[in-house]
């Protein structure tokens, strides 16, 4: 499970570069960047829970500017991958009590919310990728899970 989720969490990573880098070469289109500000509030919201800690924001939408966003995307990379290295495989069963931003006291098992970080950048990538597409660009890189395995194994 461990070695899973971190070549998830790698290729969240990789994925997030790509996006950021096309959101900078299309000159900083509002729409793709508040979704992006999403992404990296939404992985820190997560971060935090898994941590036990308090809700610093009052909602997922967060506005970052892109120079933020810049260096928030090692820095929650690192934390994740730091938080990662810690666990061990009976770590990926525990419950994680959080509160949403509703107030609702909640409860998931790590390993569903690890699942879930990542599907949810997924998603949300996928959003950005439209967006700049409205917004004129040209072309998208490649953030497909495969092409990123393709790349590791260096069969492109």
């Amino acid at each position: 499970m461990k070695t899973h989720l971190t070549k998830l969490f790698n290729y969240n990573r990789f994925a997030n570069d790509l996006l950021l880098k096309a959101i900078i070469n299309a000159n900083v289109p509002l729409k793709p960047l508040q979704l992006f500000a999403h992404l990296l509030t939404a992985e820190r919201v997560w971060y935090d829970r898994c941590h036990g800690l308090p809700n610093r924001f009052t909602s997922p939408w967060f506005d970052y500017t892109i120079e933020e966003c810049v260096q928030l995307v090692p820095e929650g990379h690192g934390l994740w991958m730091s938080y990662l290295n810690e666990l061990t495989d009976a770590d990926f069963d525990k419950i994680i009590k959080y509160q949403n931003f509703r107030g609702d006291h909640l409860q998931d098992a790590l390993a569903d919310i690890l699942t879930h970080v990542i599907n949810h950048g997924t998603h949300t990538r996928a959003q950005i990728g439209q967006q700049l597409k409205l917004a004129g660009a040209e072309s998208l890189p490649i953030t497909d899970y495969s092409y990123y395995l393709r790349l590791l194994r260096s069969d492109i």
